[in-house]
């Protein structure tokens, strides 16, 4: 079975760079802003609500859902990235799990919230992906993911400064590809297909795109800190524009 790319660090630079952390770290504030307004347009309460984070890495988003009250899953393919989310845990209730998205080691019917992280813009089987998500959310349980669209600006941020250009490379070398990148249009089909029902696509991006570059190259180079890139890349969201580069949605389970 072919599975997503696992965790990778990357210790080329000056300092040991793990792309999906810095990327984990600059987007929580805006999946928490969306995962807020998906649960107020649901009414779904998060206690005694169960989630699960399916591309979890070092289980940032995980803990963020566990702090809202959800009895929170983290899961992920590479035993690395488990490994170094056990060593992060506070203490908030996370279980994390090795699983790959393809196959994930959980139950039927058993979750509330299934949140698609670094996932969707990298494995070869999307459809497998959203079929296990769907198979895992009960019935009109939500689904809830960002990802990559396919533009020329992605390919050059994601296939060129993340993973080609030598001084902002915070990814391995076929992470992303271009045909791995999916437009909302063709997302929303896929969703349909697993038996998921399209709600909403919102774009979001960097209030100001030079932060990004200067926040990656800082932290290639080793003068940055992870713990410093958060303040100094202001994600925002644009429901109602059109996503160049990145976007978040949401789906619901059909009965």
């Amino acid at each position: 079975m072919r599975t997503a790319p696992h965790i990778a660090l990357d210790a080329a630079g000056p300092a040991a760079v793990d792309g999906r952390h810095i990327r984990a770290l600059t987007f929580q504030s805006v999946r928490m802003e969306y995962l807020g307004r998906v649960l107020g347009e649901l009414s779904l309460a998060a206690a005694g609500s169960r989630a699960l984070v399916v591309g979890s890495g070092r289980g940032l988003l995980a803990r963020g859902l566990a702090r809202l009250g959800f009895e929170a899953v983290a899961a992920d393919p590479s035993p690395a990235a488990t490994a170094l989310a056990l060593d992060a845990d506070d203490g908030l209730g996370v279980t994390y799990l090795t699983t790959p998205a393809e196959q994930l080691d959980v139950p039927d019917d058993s979750f509330d919230l299934v949140y698609c992280a670094d996932t969707l813009e990298i494995t070869e089987r999307p459809d497998v992906v959203l079929r296990e998500a769907a198979r895992v959310l009960r019935p009109g349980a939500a689904f809830v993911y960002d990802t990559v669209n396919r533009t020329a600006v992605s390919r050059l941020v994601y296939l060129g400064a993340f993973q080609a250009f030598p001084g902002t490379r915070i990814m391995p070398r076929g992470r992303y590809a271009a045909h791995r990148l999916r437009r909302p249009v063709e997302l929303a089909e896929s969703l349909d297909r697993a038996g998921l029902s399209a709600r909403d696509v919102s774009a979001f991006k960097p209030r100001d795109a030079r932060d990004l570059v200067r926040a990656t190259y800082g932290r290639r180079r080793g003068t940055l800190t992870d713990d410093q890139l958060p303040e100094l890349v202001d994600m925002v969201l644009e429901p109602e524009g059109s996503p160049v580069v990145t976007y978040l949605g949401y789906a619901i389970r059909r009965a």
